[in-house]
């Protein structure tokens, strides 16, 4: 197959994943101008794309924390009775991660994030992007499930924020997807809630090393979607992934 064709083959399964995601025929949404992003200065060699840690560097550190921390935690009570902790994937060096709150049923069975039906969601979100699960982090704010999926308590968050802050500053993003409340208040420190904050660009506050000024976007969670199904709602958040889309570069689809 020709280049030609290939790119308008995957342009046409891009416009496959929105149809499927807006549940309707695709049209673009209306883009909110965006500033552009700045990016770090070129590395030297052997560092990362960051200009420090490699890809491997990265990836031993995420493992290292997750086995030697995070799967022996017991800093709240949600170690009684979890059935595994829910760490993260999959890539170490993503320019895009996804937050959510927290480990669900099929998560605590299975020991990845999202991997039930806001998980399948979420697959199909990342591919009307045009990207893959390879191609980006996911992770969530609390790593053990909440009893009946509940929201978080302030002492769970409290108590897992910095393994979360540590992901990132490791992974070290150009940009952080929030999605729903818990994640969006929890990592900016706000109580706004989501329906005001979805769809306008944030900075990642305090002087946190490696995170100050990164982007982040707020949208809703997969899980709010499955709940309410508009083409309303799916339309915001097809909006608010096209900023991140523009963010990082990546074409929209008719742009190819």
């Amino acid at each position: 197959m020709s280049d030609a064709k290939e790119t308008l083959s995957g342009a046409a399964k891009q416009l496959l994943e929105i149809e499927g995601l807006l549940g309707a025929r695709f049209m673009p949404a209306d883009r909110n101008p965006l500033g552009e992003i700045q990016t770090a200065k070129a590395p030297a060699a052997g560092a990362g794309a960051d200009g420090g840690m490699s890809r491997e560097e990265k990836a031993a550190a995420l493992a290292d924390m997750d086995n030697n921390e995070v799967k022996s935690c017991t800093r709240c009570g949600l170690c009684g009775s979890r059935t595994n902790t829910v760490f993260g994937e999959v890539n170490p060096d993503a320019d895009l991660v996804f937050v959510g709150e927290g480990p669900g049923r099929e998560e605590d069975r299975l020991g990845r994030p999202f991997v039930g039906r806001a998980g399948e969601l979420l697959d199909r979100m990342i591919a009307a992007m045009d990207l893959t699960r390879n191609d980006v982090y996911i992770c969530n704010v609390i790593k053990c499930r909440a009893p009946e999926n509940r929201n978080p308590m302030p002492d769970e968050v409290q108590a897992c924020m910095p393994y979360l802050i540590r992901q990132l500053q490791i992974i070290a993003p150009k940009v952080i997807v929030t999605m729903g409340n818990p994640a969006t208040q929890s990592l900016l420190e706000t109580r706004t809630g989501i329906t005001r904050m979805r769809g306008a660009w944030q900075s990642f506050g305090g002087p946190v090393p490696g995170l100050a000024g990164t982007a982040v976007m707020p949208t809703f969670h997969p899980a709010y979607l499955l709940r309410n199904y508009s083409v309303d709602a799916r339309g915001k958040v097809w909006s608010d992934l096209q900023q991140v889309m523009s963010a990082l570069g990546l074409k929209a689809p008719g742009k190819r």
